[in-house]
């Protein structure tokens, strides 16, 4: 095994994943979102720059090829799986969260049965673009939770007049509660859409995958 450059930003990213959850056992909320939002963007950099390095710099190994896709798999799951986790548990979130961990469990399933053909599954450039769609769904999400605690902690202590009051426009916004309700809203909106776009995604290469692996699992006569 190789140590490289980029196996070691790859190992990285691959302990940076259930950091992702620490994070939320040892500090409050809106910090707790703001540590996870900044590591998780941190990680998913890496993994274009590990990727564009090997290639580039001819560093590409087997012990890369292995981990950079646990690694993708654990940050997307155990960031959703946090994110539904202190969520308000809305079919609009569980559902697609639930399609993508789905499909993930069931491709792995299919590549350990395959085992020495587990190579007809290739990563596709639309698996990639599906990556991609997950990981910037998932930073949208965590910067919601920012824009909702810092939401929550400007209201503490108003009255309900006087907060819907200020939201409706009809009285000075002294708090600044407009702008992290609609930057709550907005990204709550986008981060919601980008999910769906990358469960859609997530199925379609999953069938994808599913069909590849069709001629080798039949059973011979």
């Amino acid at each position: 095994m190789r140590w490289t450059l980029p196996n070691t930003l790859t190992a990285l990213r691959l302990l940076a994943a259930p950091g992702v959850a620490v994070l939320f056992l040892y500090f409050s909320r809106p910090l707790a979102d703001w540590f996870a939002l900044l590591l998780f963007i941190s990680a998913a950099v890496t993994d274009w720059f590990d990727g564009y390095i090997a290639r580039t710099w001819a560093l590409e190994s087997k012990l890369g090829a292995m981990l950079d896709p646990i690694a993708d798999k654990a940050m997307v799951l155990i960031a959703l799986m946090v994110i539904v986790g202190y969520s308000s548990m809305s079919p609009w979130l569980v559902l697609p969260a639930t399609m993508i961990l789905f499909r993930e469990v069931f491709v792995s399933g299919m590549r350990e049965f395959l085992g020495s053909v587990a190579g007809t599954l290739k990563v596709t450039r639309l698996a990639k673009w599906k990556t991609t769609f997950q990981m910037v769904a998932i930073a949208v999400l965590f910067a919601q939770g920012v824009f909702e605690h810092y939401l929550a902690v400007s209201i503490e202590g108003l009255n309900t007049e006087t907060v819907s009051a200020i939201l409706n426009r009809e009285s000075a916004d002294l708090h600044g509660l407009l702008w992290k309700q609609q930057g709550m809203v907005y990204a709550g909106h986008l981060g919601l859409t980008l999910l769906w776009i990358a469960a859609l995604l997530t199925l379609i290469t999953g069938w994808d995958y599913f069909n590849k692996a069709l001629p080798h699992l039949k059973d011979g006569k």
